[in-house]
């Protein structure tokens, strides 16, 4: 299958790609600039609006606006077409250390936004980063700790499984979580798959109508596909390095795209940027924030 580059968009680091079905449009980020993107798929035209924080990862709300994590907690993002953001703060979380922010994150099928936090620098190995779940009205609630780069969010269609990963090359692990859907709380914690095995860091992930679970390849190009046994069904070629999340899009939601990383040592000409795939199944409904 061939990936087509839909935009040179030339991220630094793009992430958390939302498609929008009454829009006909795909959303995403780009972190360190605190980039919010848009692509029409009717006309390709791309908006862009910026925030002031790094911006790290948004989902859509019950009143069309954005729920995002950012550096300092979550905030409400209302992007105008004259290029304006609005940006609200609706809690903040506190961080064990300064130097940290908010990294991958989306909703439950019950509306309640997960997003885990990180320190900035890698290379530090902390395992520092604590998974939130938000919910309207109340204080960020941290659920699991001990993650150094927090990754992989999602659940299966039944909403009984989470899924959450850690991308560092000291772990590389996916894990799967018994989800009560009553309370939000995850429990039972156990590997789903062991990256370690398989080429490329895991990082972004989506699940499809059929309950496999997506996974970007960081560093390996690739895209997996696993079945909810943990086995590796499929995986597609992306032609840049470093894929970061994927997402299911499109008019019936049988496109997969996939955002992308353009750091300093990139000797690709369209790293950083988003590409679409036919993968060949269907994706579901991203949920939405209930405000």
């Amino acid at each position: 299958m061939t990936a087509e580059l839909i935009v040179d968009a030339r991220n630094a680091v793009g992430e958390c790609p939302v498609w929008v079905p009454e829009e006909n449009a795909l959303y995403w980020v780009d972190i360190p600039n605190g980039g919010l993107q848009r692509w029409s798929a009717g006309n390709g035209h791309v908006a862009a609006w910026k925030a002031p924080q790094m911006l790290a990862c948004i989902a859509r709300t019950n009143a069309g606006n954005w729920v995002a994590g950012m550096e300092t907690g979550f905030f409400q993002l209302t992007a105008h077409n004259d290029g304006s953001l609005d940006t609200t703060p609706l809690a903040s979380v506190k961080h064990p250390r300064p130097d940290m922010r908010l990294n991958d994150g989306r909703c439950d099928r019950q509306g309640r936004f997960w997003a885990g936090s990180m320190v900035l620098n890698m290379s530090a190995n902390a395992a520092q980063g604590i998974l939130y779940r938000y919910a309207s009205g109340s204080a960020p609630h941290a659920q699991l700790d001990g993650f150094i780069t927090l990754n992989g969010l999602a659940f299966s269609p039944d909403g009984r499984t989470m899924y959450a990963s850690d991308s560092h090359p000291l772990v590389q692990q996916i894990w799967a979580f018994d989800y009560d859907i009553e309370t939000g709380t995850p429990s039972n914690r156990r590997v789903f798959v062991d990256m370690n095995h398989f080429l490329g860091r895991p990082d972004g992930a989506a699940v499809d109508a059929e309950g496999c679970y997506w996974i970007c390849a960081n560093d390996a190009g690739l895209v997996h596909r696993f079945t909810p046994d943990g086995r590796l069904d499929r995986s597609l070629s992306v032609p840049v390095k470093k894929p970061t999340m994927c997402a299911f899009g499109g008019s019936r939601l049988d496109t997969l795209f996939v955002t992308s990383i353009r750091d300093d040592q990139s000797d690709q000409s369209i790293a950083g940027g988003v590409f679409a795939l036919n993968p060949g199944v269907t994706g579901l409904p991203e949920p939405t924030f209930t405000l």
